[in-house]
């Protein structure tokens, strides 16, 4: 009798508010912030499990979540030719009436385990939903099988700057976990987990001339058994904090060890870099894998239109009218309207939702989206709808690293305009 194939369902954990990439986070979910002109960061994940053939995926939301699910509903359709399903899970009401928040991660996945449990799969794949990178995790799931493992951690080698803010691993030979540590702060945690020079000759990775230390992804592959019987015996919250503590002591625990390119969008500068080095260079997320592609939302919009711009190292999106004197390492995403004479550098604009603004209480919003004549904008992020008036400098002239204002922010020492916002003409920050 032929084996029965190992099913993988997919849980995206998409609920966080996203502190540290305030303000971006003032009007998004961090999963639903834009990236790369035309993608959502929660297209990352759930794009490299359907690249990996898993295509029952559970998505756990809270905050602002109702951006996140209409692109969610807008994005991914299955059918019976192509089978899947994306659930899209948030909080409910209890028998007495009450709101049940999710207090962490691993708090979110077990009140919604009478849901998930519904799946017939073997194994659960874990994932954030803020992260970048392109796996194709049958290979971590074939690991998993292969050492009939409880649970299987993604991990990588990190420098000490990312290595006192994740959780570390000690691994033998046989990559079982011996010891696990989150967010380890004294000098003599980080020597307890430093990477000796045998782990990079026996995976095949070049050696670093820094220090290394192995850290957890936050992506995990439990065998379903070992998930429901950890989320029933610890009622804990958090899978970084003490799941995966619990796990390493008391289960068969192994580390999938990856080497390629990882980015967890912790802050607004990781988020920046994040975004510009699509402009710049490969080594970042590849969109132009076409066997492995990143989904997005099906748009439908003309070819960027472009009148005697320079443009240098850039991204234009579709549906963009691009009359720019100068555009030097931009992402310019969807519906951008930038008009003559303006020079943008290091920048990246959101795009627009539609051309036209909408039309509420039976007139049209009083603006139309778009940065105007003559503007100078470098260093800065512009998020969705917003308009800048004729001769505005967003140049950091006072070299801030942190500023508030009204509609627009420093954080970093990046210039950010949120959601909504007008700037009048002539404004100068």
């Amino acid at each position: 009798m032929p084996r029965k194939p190992i099913q993988v369902a997919t849980i995206i954990l998409a609920g966080g508010q996203g502190t540290r990439l305030h303000p971006l986070t003032l009007h998004h979910s961090k999963p639903a912030v834009s990236y790369g002109g035309r993608y959502r960061l929660i297209d990352i994940p759930i794009s490299n499990s359907i690249n990996s053939d898993f295509r029952q995926i559970f998505v756990i939301a809270q905050y602002l979540s109702d951006e996140l699910q209409h692109h969610i509903t807008q994005t991914y359709r299955f059918d019976g030719y192509n089978h899947g399903s994306v659930d899209f899970l948030t909080p409910e009401m209890n028998e007495k009436g009450e709101k049940e928040w999710f207090a962490g991660t691993a708090d979110a996945v077990r009140k919604k385990l009478p849901t998930i449990l519904k799946s017939s799969a073997d194994y659960f794949l874990i994932l954030c939903g803020d992260q970048l990178y392109n796996i194709n995790f049958q290979s971590m799931v074939n690991f998993a099988q292969k050492e009939k493992a409880d649970l299987t951690i993604a991990s990588l080698p990190v420098h000490e700057k990312e290595a006192r803010r994740m959780g570390l691993l000690r691994i033998d030979n046989d990559q079982k976990i011996l010891e696990f540590h989150e967010k380890p702060s004294t000098e003599e945690l980080l020597h307890h987990f430093e990477l000796d020079k045998p782990f990079f000759s026996r995976h095949q990775i070049k050696p670093p001339k820094e220090r290394c230390f192995l850290g957890s992804m936050g992506i995990y592959v439990f065998h379903r058994d070992t998930l429901i019987n950890l989320l029933q015996n610890d009622n804990r919250e958090d899978f970084g904090r003490h799941i995966i503590q619990s796990a390493v002591e008391k289960k068969k625990t192994y580390a999938f060890v990856y080497h390629g390119y990882w980015e967890d969008i912790g802050t607004v500068g990781s988020y920046y870099d994040a975004n510009l080095i699509l402009t710049k260079s490969n080594d970042g997320l590849n969109t132009y894998d076409e066997k492995n592609p990143i989904y997005a939302r099906p748009t439908y919009l003309p070819g960027p239109k472009i009148k005697q711009t320079k443009i240098t190292h850039s991204i234009i999106c579709e549906g963009s009218i691009i009359e720019a004197e100068e555009i030097t390492h931009c992402v310019i995403g969807l519906r951008s309207h930038i008009k003559q004479g303006s020079i943008l550098r290091e920048t990246i604009m959101m795009g627009n939702h539609f051309y036209m603004p909408p039309i509420r209480e039976g007139k049209a919003i009083a603006h139309d989206f778009w940065v105007g004549e003559n503007c100078l904008i470098e260093k800065a992020i512009i998020d969705e709808h917003v308009r800048i008036g004729n001769n505005v400098k967003l140049i950091n002239k006072d070299n801030l690293s942190h500023y508030d204002g009204d509609g627009i922010f420093i954080r970093d020492g990046i210039i950010i305009v949120i959601a909504g916002t007008v700037l009048p003409d002539n404004f100068v920050l």
